[in-house]
């Protein structure tokens, strides 16, 4: 399957990991883009540009396809080292860029002049625009479905697609609530170029976490995330626990007067004991309404095979079908 995604990256398939946070080594990174998509690292998991050097080292001795550095711009209790982060990206020789949170604006310049393509998550349209104007590449649209930050807006991808494709000129992808072959029909359906996964790929064979957390994401249904901070404009859907809970409990009772501060101990610095250790109960974590659509731990290879024979079927039988009159003959597709 060919769009301007895959003309764009040099992949064979129009899906992209996107990044997370100790989620986005080399072991997954590599896996995505040896089976035809886009693997990223999560650079701002190092926690230091020499770390993001070797890890970008790591992934070069798994895998001879494309794959790519996510670099977050978000409020952060201490601000990392973008321009060293940047060097060792370009150092590495990567030349796909996934940013996003903050406009990527400041470092541009930097990393288009190391000659790398840059793809901005943008959860509105008016930040994609902006993206578009300062010269990015390509961006990730992120429906309010999405795990992590999904803006102020609350605008859902059935909206958030069609009104991005009547804007950009640029080539975007669907993020937030992919997750299936339906999903990138969908996407493409509705104007995408082909699709993010995030949570999706966090239940795969080789994703380098623990197994609680795979096995909590096949257990939870789509009602189990919960939205936190609000009152602080840094809103973050994350899978529902106990220390979620508490969260929600003192933003009921701080109200508008809620700082960082007060949840601090909930949200800073648990992924570590959440991600690597299966602490389930740790904190915060980044999850998605797709989890409502994971029922096992695939391969990342049987996750995009079948993806893209289920599309390839979608499109060929159910969507030829309806057109076609036969409807009646066409069972559901999946």
């Amino acid at each position: 399957m060919k769009t301007r995604i895959t003309e764009l990256f040099g992949i064979e398939h129009p899906i992209i990991q996107g990044g997370m946070h100790f989620v986005g080594f080399a072991d997954l990174a590599s896996a995505v883009s040896n089976a035809g998509g886009l693997g990223i690292i999560t650079g701002l998991t190092q926690k230091t540009p020499e770390l993001l050097a070797k890890e970008i080292a790591r992934c070069r001795d798994m895998t001879d396809k494309p794959f790519g550095v996510n670099l977050t711009f978000l409020p952060a209790f201490t601000k990392p080292p973008y321009p060293e982060y940047i060097a060792a990206i370009r150092e590495g020789g990567i030349k796909i860029v996934e940013t996003a949170g903050r406009s990527p604006e400041q470092y541009m310049p930097a990393l288009k002049q190391a000659g790398i393509k840059v793809i901005h998550k943008c959860t509105s349209v008016r930040h994609s625009l902006k993206a578009e104007r300062i010269g990015c590449d390509a961006v990730s649209v992120d429906g309010f479905e999405c795990g992590g930050h999904p803006g102020e807006d609350d605008v859902p991808n059935m909206i958030l697609l069609p009104r991005a494709a009547e804007e950009l000129n640029i080539p975007f992808v669907a993020s937030g609530g992919m997750a299936d072959a339906r999903s990138l029909v969908a996407a493409l359906a509705l104007g995408a170029d082909g699709m993010n996964m995030g949570t999706r790929f966090i239940a795969t064979k080789e994703a380098p976490v623990h197994d609680n957390v795979k096995q909590a994401l096949v257990a939870a249904t789509e009602l189990d995330t919960r939205l936190i901070m609000r009152a602080i404009r840094n809103t973050e859907r994350v899978l529902n626990n106990a220390n979620v809970e508490k969260i929600v409990e003192i933003e009921r009772q701080k109200g508008a007067s809620l700082t960082i501060g007060d949840i601090h101990d909930q949200v800073a610095g648990v992924y570590p004991d959440i991600m690597l250790k299966g602490d389930m109960d740790a904190g915060a974590w980044s999850c998605g309404m797709v989890a409502g659509l994971i029922h096992d731990i695939p391969s990342v290879k049987e996750l995009i095979d079948r993806i893209m024979s289920g599309a390839e079927e979608i499109i060929a039988t159910r969507l030829r079908g309806l057109l076609s009159g036969n409807a009646a003959q066409v069972g559901r597709a999946a």
